[in-house]
């Protein structure tokens, strides 16, 4: 399981929202092996004056956060991680300093999903590997 949040200035954000959900998607399916049919992304469109972030940084500043169950190995996250950075830069034009990526991973006993506890659930992929 995967909800992953996306933040960024809405002039260059809202314009892309369909593109950077199509590479996140493809990410997390080529990393975790996440089933294809899975996508669960919300963005966070801002003004600018309401997002604050470093100098240096451009009007691309993009954060994608990901919380998902925990599990996954150190060189799957970093296979995400790095798919991001490559993909996002060739199909939404983000560069590497604009964009920050966070992974927040919770035990499934954290989870409440189809009204049970996500530990309780039969999932059709695999968590741990």
């Amino acid at each position: 399981m995967a909800q992953i949040k996306v933040y960024g200035v809405d002039e260059r954000l809202n314009p892309m929202k369909e593109k950077i959900s199509e590479v996140i998607h493809s990410c997390v399916v080529d990393a975790f092996q996440y089933p294809p049919d899975k996508r669960f992304h919300r963005f966070f469109p801002m003004r600018k004056e309401d997002f604050m972030f470093a100098n240096g940084r451009s009007d691309a500043y993009t954060i994608i956060e990901v919380s998902m169950f925990e599990g996954r190995s150190v060189e799957a996250k970093k296979q995400f991680i790095q798919l991001l950075f490559q993909r996002i830069g060739e199909y939404a034009g983000i560069k590497p300093n604009d964009l920050e990526i966070t992974i927040f991973e919770t035990p499934k006993q954290n989870w409440g999903i189809r009204g049970m506890s996500a530990d309780e659930l039969q999932l059709n992929y695999k968590v741990n590997w």
